[in-house]
C-alpha cells in the first residue's frame, strides 16, 4: 500500500507527560513532490517533522519510506534514510568556506590531507548544478546573504544523498529577489525526484509551488488535498474554522492629534532624510522590500541606534532618546523584527516577559513584586490574546513560535503606551494567531493609541493599515492614503517605478 510514496506516516501518536500532542495523524508524499503542511501555531507540524527527522520519538504508528517500514530513533538514522530538514537557524559554521561547510564530515579520507583543489572543484559543480554558479565554494558562509546560505544549507544536505527535503518556513527573512531563487531551486529539485515538505504561513506561495496540501488542526490529521482543489478561504476554514473574509476585522478609530513626528532623519546609507507622522487612533504602515531601512528608521527612532541629524518630536516635545529604556520611560513601545533575539527572554517565564516593561504596575510600594496582581495582570493580556501555554511560570521557550509573539506583544499592551512600533508583528504566524493580533491592534489605535506597523506583506499593509509610507533605499518612495493601497502601487513604489511608467 506504501509502494506508491516516497514517504508514508502513518497514525502517528505522540504524548509529552500528559499531553497528547499528535493523535492519529498520517502523511504520504509521492517522490518528486512539494507537500505543504499547513496549520495554526501548536496545530503539531514542528512536532511530526521532528519525528520524521528522528529528533522525537513516536508514541504509536508507523513510518514508510520508499515502501519499507523503517525505524526512526536518532537524527543520524533519518540522515541514512534520506531525510534533511532545513531550519529557519542554519547548521553552518559562518567562519568557513562553502565547500568546508558542504563537506564539513567528509573533508578527506581516512589518514589523508584534504585535496582542497578537489574539494572546492566538487563545491562549484553542485552550486552549479543547481543554479547558483554565482556562489564562490571558497567564499565564508559568513559573508554570503541568508538566501546564499539557505542554499548552501540545502547542498550540503543533498550530497548526502537526501531524497526528502523538509524546508520549514524557508522564506521568512527572504527578500523577492531571494524567493524567486529558492522557487526555481526547488522545482529544480522537484524535477530530480526530490520529495518536499513545505512548511509555511504564506498562502500565496503553498498555492504557487505546492501540489498537495495536509492540514493539521490542535495535534490531529483534518485532511489531505490537491493544491489545485482548494482555494484559500476553504483552506483557512481547514485550518481555523474561520472564513478568510474575516480576516481583517473593522476598525472604529477617532484619527486624533500627532503623537509621534519625525523630521529629516539620518542615519548612515539606511536611514536618509526620512520625514512622517502618525496620529493617535492611526495605523500607519510601512512597507518595501527587504532591507530598504524599514528596521534601522524604528531603532534610531527608539533610541537603540544613535542618529547622524534630524528631529524626532514625540507628543508634541523635541525627544532624543539615548536608549529604549529612556523611549518606553516617554511611552514608546517597540515590538522588534526579530523576536527570539530581541522580542522576548526565551529563558525567561511567561509571566517576567509579559509585565517587565510595566513593573511599576505590579509592585508594591516598597518595589516588591506584589505576585498576586502580577499573576492577574499577565493572565488577563494573555486571555486577550488567546495565548496558548501551559502554566505562566514556564520559560518562554517553551512556546511555539506564534505564542512567542503574543507574548513579545502583551508586554507592550500591559505598558499603556502613546504609541507602538510593531516590525513584523505576525512573521511566522499562522492565520488564526495573526486574527487575534489585528484585533488587539485595532484595540489599541480604537484606545488612541498609535500604531505603526512594519510590513513585508501587502495584504497586511492593505488590509490593516489607515496609511502606508514606502521605503526604497533608505529614503521614502512614496506615501498611499487608505483609498489609493494596492499592490500593484505598492509594489511600483517600492522598485522606484513610476505611476506612468510600463
Amino acid at each position: 500500500m506504501a509502494d506508491n510514496y516516497r514517504v508514508e506516516m502513518k497514525n502517528i501518536v505522540k504524548r509529552f507527560g500528559g499531553v497528547l500532542a499528535l493523535n492519529d495523524v498520517s502523511l504520504q508524499i509521492g517522490p518528486g513532490e512539494v507537500h505543504a503542511l499547513v496549520g495554526e501555531n501548536g496545530a503539531g507540524k514542528s512536532t511530526l517533522m521532528k519525528i520524521l527527522s528522528g529528533a522525537f520519538q513516536k508514541d504509536d504508528g508507523a513510518i514508510f519510506i520508499d515502501g519499507e517500514e523503517v525505524k526512526i530513533s536518532s537524527p543520524k538514522d533519518a540522515k541514512q534514510l534520506g531525510v534533511a530538514t532545513i531550519y529557519q537557524e542554519f547548521m553552518l559554521a559562518p567562519h568557513l568556506t562553502v565547500a568546508e561547510n558542504i563537506f564539513i564530515d567528509r573533508l578527506s579520507s581516512k589518514n589523508k590531507f584534504i585535496n582542497w583543489r578537489e574539494l572546492n572543484q566538487k563545491a562549484t559543480e553542485i552550486l552549479a548544478e543547481l543554479g547558483f554558479s554565482e556562489i564562490s565554494a571558497k567564499q565564508r558562509v559568513e559573508t554570503l546573504s541568508v538566501a546564499y546560505q539557505q542554499v548552501v544549507e540545502i547542498c550540503k544536505n543533498l550530497t548526502r544523498n537526501a531524497k526528502i527535503l523538509v524546508l520549514d518556513e524557508p522564506t521568512a527573512v527572504l527578500t523577492f529577489t531571494e524567493i524567486e531563487k529558492l522557487f526555481l531551486l526547488i522545482d529544480k529539485l522537484k524535477k530530480s525526484g526530490v520529495s518536499i515538505i513545505y512548511i509555511s504561513h504564506r498562502l500565496e506561495e503553498i498555492f504557487r509551488i505546492c501540489d498537495t496540501i495536509t492540514v493539521l488542526k490542535d495535534g490531529t490529521f483534518v485532511k489531505q488535498v490537491d493544491a489545485k482543489d482548494i482555494d484559500k478561504g476553504r483552506l483557512v476554514n481547514l485550518m481555523v474554522g474561520r472564513d478568510m473574509s474575516t480576516l481583517f476585522p473593522a476598525r472604529n478609530a477617532d484619527i486624533g492629534e500627532v503623537v509621534l513626528e519625525v523630521r529629516n532623519l539620518n542615519r548612515g546609507k539606511m536611514v536618509r532624510d526620512v520625514s512622517f507622522s502618525v496620529r493617535a487612533g492611526e495605523v500607519l504602515g510601512f512597507s518595501g522590500l527587504v532591507g530598504v531601512g524599514r528596521t534601522e528608521t524604528m531603532r534610531v527612532i527608539f533610541g537603540a541606534d544613535k542618529r547622524d541629524s534630524g528631529e524626532v518630536l514625540f507628543l508634541g516635545n523635541k525627544v532624543n532618546f539615548k536608549s529604549p529604556r529612556q523611549a518606553v520611560k516617554y511611552g514608546l513601545g517597540l515590538l522588534p523584527e526579530d523576536r527570539k533575539q530581541q522580542g522576548v527572554l526565551l529563558h525567561q517565564s511567561i509571566r517576567v516577559n509579559t509585565t517587565m516593561s510595566s513593573l511599576k504596575k505590579v509592585t508594591h510600594l516598597l518595589g516588591l513584586i506584589n505576585m498576586k496582581k502580577d499573576k492577574t495582570v499577565t493572565t488577563d493580556v494573555l486571555r486577550q490574546l488567546a495565548t496558548k501555554y501551559h502554566s505562566i511560570e514556564d520559560a518562554t521557550a517553551s512556546l511555539s513560535g506564534g505564542n512567542q509573539q503574543k507574548v513579545a506583544l502583551a508586554k507592550w499592551l500591559v505598558a499603556d503606551c502613546r504609541c507602538i512600533i510593531l516590525d513584523e508583528p505576525t512573521r511566522g504566524v499562522d492565520v488564526g494567531a495573526k486574527v487575534e493580533i489585528y484585533k488587539n491592534i485595532n484595540d489599541l489605535a480604537e484606545q488612541g493609541v498609535a500604531i505603526i506597523m512594519v510590513s513585508s506583506e501587502m495584504t497586511e499593509i492593505i488590509g490593516m493599515c489607515d496609511r502606508a509610507v514606502i521605503m526604497r533605499q533608505g529614503t521614502i518612495a512614496g506615501e498611499l492614503q487608505k483609498d489609493e493601497l494596492g499592490e500593484d502601487r505598492l509594489i511600483r513604489y517600492s522598485m522606484g517605478v513610476n505611476d506612468h511608467e510600463e
